[in-house]
């Protein structure tokens, strides 16, 4: 297939491009850059050092024989979307690129303004250019499982059997966005469902877990090919965060109770789901929801795991929760439809912790101390947010 992945310089964004690039596709990476922007502001970087997109093409070009044809632009300039998708012609195209950090969208009015103007004005622009260019485009766009908040009951796959006054329909899960960069996400559901149903477009909508490890088969093989591993507080994930702390011997800072639950997946994982949703495309004008995670754990269950792996004694602290939001909840949800397509998980074990530790303990050298601070007040409309904190999601 023709594949175009939006975010192609992004964390996931670049493995997946090479996955797909390796099994055979013929694939084409969109990104504006600002991804490395958004570090320099923060005043933080990946842990893992990365190269430049350019260098990163070139490189698989000389170790992998595969070509990845690069285009840099912003998806909220509407001409480029347009010219990029006449151009590369794709089969589909897989949308990872939005603005994905929780924190950093409530940081103040300015960064919520742009996650959502950013979010929702470049997935609409491709919607329009796929409808105008060509229909049959499969969209498979990374949305998150941060959409449905944690509500009361089992969070089904994105649809919901409803009876009310004796009447019965099948409608959207209600959402409950806990972060305005989660309320951009549902924004871009359901325009996306909108456009399927009155332009007959396709779509697969993955909502994804956070997702954790930093290596696949194809970054491994060079240097140059790396993809970054974030551990601040604005876009570091909890698990990355935590191996952090255990590899400088920082007191492993879980905010709250700890019960908070999140559902997770391993990066590979994340790649096999995407190309199994381009491998198995919906109908013209259906628009479909995967549920995208592996497994589920609490906040401190997380750092439990850390501590009794970590060859680093460390302890666990407990420290006030910066989000709003409840800190022991129920939390069941399905996902049956991409095991069913053929997904066979990694699972997360002790192996895998230790070797996140063991990749934290490489590039400890390269920590910043101060990233590790909490910095972002949900219950605040300002943020004084100079240099990343920790935070406990996306």
């Amino acid at each position: 297939m023709r594949i175009l992945v939006l975010g192609g310089d992004g964390y996931l964004g670049w493995p997946t491009a090479l996955h797909l690039s390796q099994r055979g596709h013929d694939v084409g990476v969109v990104d504006s850059l600002v991804r490395r922007s958004y570090d320099h502001e923060m005043g933080v970087d990946s842990l893992v050092p990365i190269r430049q997109l350019q260098r990163r093409v070139s490189t698989w070009k000389e170790v992998s024989g595969q070509t990845i044809q690069p285009f840099v632009g912003d998806l909220t300039n509407s001409a480029f979307v347009v010219d990029t998708l006449r151009s590369f012609e794709p089969d589909a195209v897989v949308h990872f690129a939005e603005q994905r950090s929780a924190p950093y969208s409530m940081i103040d009015r300015e960064h919520a303004v742009y996650t959502q103007v950013n979010n929702v004005v470049g997935t609409l622009n491709l919607l329009y250019a796929i409808s105008d260019l060509n229909p049959a485009i499969h969209l498979v766009k990374l949305g998150t499982m941060g959409e449905y908040g944690a509500p009361n009951i089992d969070i089904e796959e994105g649809f919901i059997e409803i009876t009310h006054k004796g009447r019965t329909d099948v409608l959207p899960f209600p959402k409950q966005p806990n972060s305005f960069y989660h309320l951009s996400k549902v924004h871009d559901s359901h325009n996306i469902m909108f456009a399927c149903r009155i332009w007959g477009l396709r779509s697969t909508d993955l909502n994804q877990g956070i997702v954790y490890g930093q290596q696949t088969p194809e970054t491994s093989m060079h240097p140059d090919l790396a993809t970054r591993f974030d551990y601040d507080g604005v876009f570091g994930t909890v698990l990355n965060r935590f191996v952090v702390q255990a590899a400088v011997g920082y007191p492993l800072t879980v905010y709250g109770k700890g019960g908070q639950t999140r559902a997770m997946l391993e990066i590979r994982d994340t790649l096999a789901c995407v190309e199994l949703a381009c491998l198995n495309p919906p109908k013209a004008g259906e628009y479909r929801v995967f549920n995208q995670f592996t497994e589920s754990f609490a906040v401190r269950q997380l750092a439990e795991w850390v501590q009794r792996v970590s060859p680093v004694d460390v302890t666990i602290e407990s420290i006030p929760n910066p989000r709003s939001e409840s800190e022991e909840h129920y939390y069941h949800a399905v996902t049956t439809k991409l095991p069913e397509l053929g997904l066979k998980p990694h699972l997360l074990s002790d192996e895998l912790v230790a070797s996140l530790v063991s990749l934290a303990l490489k590039h400890k050298s390269r920590v910043n101390f101060e990233a590790i601070r909490p910095t972002v007040n949900w219950r605040s409309t300002k943020s004084e947010v100079s240099v990343a904190g920790g935070s406990p999601g996306e």
